[in-house]
């Protein structure tokens, strides 16, 4: 991925998106062509009337000024229709492509691993998929636009007058070059300018979202101004870049109207000369100002156009930036689904390490675990307990060796029905914004009423929730912030009841739960164990008693293995954390 790309790389993988709508954005340039024709034919029909005026006044007849007065009516009418259609139908088109776009990079987004998201705040992905692209609409609508009518102006405009006086024009227009060199360099500091001001925007975005979520902490601790004052100096950062890109902003339209007065001053006094020594026509003069003050509005909308232009190509850039980023976990070419899966998992001289930089989590692990066996991983932190479950849906992938399901690679399975046979329940549940149903029925969308019902049942989170205010339909909240610890968590475990996954993995799933939730979780997880292969993260060692194995997890491998009993009996690391932690 490239940190900066040029523009025209950035409009090449911006163009495509038009594909759907080239009807649209066909007509809309043919509007866009009508609405410029109409202001070119005014300094004409102005040049024929003073010309008319000039050299023979009997022929400005009543009948010559109303069928020029006409035939202009006819041309504004059309105007106005084309400018209707461009500021409808084509702003419409731009809010549409802006809707493809940020579909793609939220579906990119999806397929990007853990370790994407271990690195990069959520605020500024958000800022990412809204903001960056809210500009987009008017870039993709307006762009082609003034290209086209720019374009069409200056091609038009420089004919039609160099047909009146080829050195007149030659000088005027000798100008524009050395506008385009200056308002170049301006651009490009602009476009530094709001890159910075979007990964500014990105980072305030990412700190209100970390303040606002955990408000229970800072409301505990009293620290509301501390917090208030953080926001106060990320806000004062963004303020000093959008100072600086306004400064340059403010530079580049002072130096566009410092042209105009140029232009002007080109036309008004050579082509006095011109007239005292007869080398242009009173109508041709007069005809010369009006196309000054025609290609200097259409100078001053592509000014004003400019600061929208760098915001588009700048959330263009940002967009790529994202989408540009390969999944580092995909389906290998060779990938088959998975079906009729008994649950054997076999890590085979697994190694594994998060980057170049770390060491080691994982290293020359070998392990088997039986179809619908429970075992149980313990030990001290950081012994790769969690880091070892997440390998076998690949949240992240192997550094060497080989982890089996049923005797097949899981690199080897595609990762869709590899995470389908899988269920996780985790310390730290999150429920999804919505009812408790839509939170069951996420385990099998399309479920019906009763299955989720009888999932509920299962996890012992029927009576609960049948005594909410709107039993299945209640509104959990974000997070789940209107339930207990106890209810999110049998929620959960109702999902993957629904789910019905062979193998399941519980990591800590009690252990932030008070003593009577922890009795009630636990029972509803003896349940959903029952037939499945069971791998379980416990501090809380009296929870895992009934485990067929438990293995103690250490920096250095496994270092002790057995039932509860024969582990007490060795009076090794687990007896002594048995002892500490849970024991009686």
């Amino acid at each position: 991925m490239e940190a900066k790309q040029s523009k025209g790389r950035l409009l090449r993988r911006f163009l495509p998106y038009y594909k759907k709508y080239w009807k649209t954005v066909v007509f809309d340039l043919l509007c866009a062509g009508l609405t410029t024709v109409c202001e070119l034919v005014l300094p004409l029909i102005v040049r024929e009337i003073t010309s008319a005026a000039t050299n023979d006044i009997a022929a400005l007849t009543v009948e010559m000024v109303l069928r020029l007065g006409l035939f202009y009516l006819v041309l504004r009418i059309i105007d106005t229709a084309a400018q209707y259609y461009m500021a409808s139908v084509g702003h419409i088109m731009g809010a549409r492509l802006e809707t493809d776009m940020r579909a793609d990079l939220f579906a990119h987004l999806q397929k990007l691993p853990f370790s994407y998201f271990d690195e990069t705040k959520i605020g500024t992905l958000m800022s990412r998929i809204t903001s960056d692209l809210f500009d987009v609409t008017e870039f993709a609508h307006h762009c082609p636009e003034e290209l086209l009518i720019t374009g069409i102006k200056i091609i038009c405009a420089f004919a039609i007058l160099a047909g009146m006086n080829l050195p007149l024009t030659l000088i005027m227009f000798s100008v524009i070059p050395i506008m385009i060199v200056v308002l170049t360099v301006f651009n490009r500091r602009m476009r530094d300018g709001f890159r910075e001001s979007r990964r500014r925007v990105g980072e305030l975005n990412s700190q209100v979202e970390d303040s606002l979520l955990g408000i229970r902490v800072v409301k505990s601790f009293a620290q509301e101004d501390a917090e208030v004052e953080k926001f106060v100096r990320g806000n004062n950062r963004f303020l000093e870049i959008k100072t600086k890109v306004y400064g340059i902003m403010a530079a580049f339209q002072a130096s566009t109207r410092l042209f105009d007065g140029v232009m002007y001053i080109i036309v008004v006094v050579i082509g006095a000369f011109f007239l005292r020594k007869n080398m242009i026509e009173a109508a041709d003069y007069v005809a010369y100002l009006m196309y000054v003050s025609t290609l200097l509005t259409s100078i001053r909308r592509i000014v004003e156009f400019a600061e929208q232009f760098q915001r588009g190509m700048t959330g263009i850039e940002r967009f790529c930036e994202i989408v540009d980023i390969e999944p580092s976990i995909t389906d290998a070419p060779n990938a088959q689904p998975m079906e009729r899966v008994t649950g054997e998992i076999r890590f085979d001289n697994v190694r594994f390490r998060y980057s170049d930089e770390s060491g080691d989590v994982l290293s020359h692990l070998d392990l088997t675990v039986k179809p619908g066996e429970s075992i149980a991983l313990v030990g001290p932190s950081g012994g790769g307990k969690t880091t070892l479950c997440n390998l076998i849906p690949r949240f992240y992938d192997l550094t060497d060796g080989c982890i089996r399901i049923d005797g097949r690679d899981v690199r080897e399975i595609t990762l869709s029905t590899l995470r389908q046979n899988i269920g996780v329940v985790a310390q730290d549940v999150y429920l999804f914004s919505g009812s408790v149903r839509e939170n069951i029925a996420y385990g099998r969308p399309g479920a019906s009423d009763e299955e989720i019902a009888e999932a509920a049942r299962l996890a012992g989170a029927h009576e609960f929730i049948s005594q909410l205010p709107d039993g299945y339909n209640t509104y959990v909240g974000e997070r789940g912030v209107k339930l207990s610890g106890g209810q999110k968590q049998r929620i959960s475990i109702a999902r993957l009841f629904l789910k019905n996954p062979p193998i399941l993995i519980l990591d800590e799933a009690t252990s932030a739960l008070d003593n009577e939730s922890e009795r009630l979780v636990q029972q509803s997880l003896e349940a959903l164990a029952k037939g499945r292969t069971t791998i379980t993260i416990a501090h809380r060692l009296t929870t895992i008693r009934g485990a067929d194995r438990i293995l103690v997890l250490t920096p250095s491998g496994i270092a002790e293995e057995g039932s509860h009993a024969e582990l007490l009996k060795q009076g090794g690391i687990y007896a002594d954390l048995y002892k500490l932690y849970g024991g009686e």
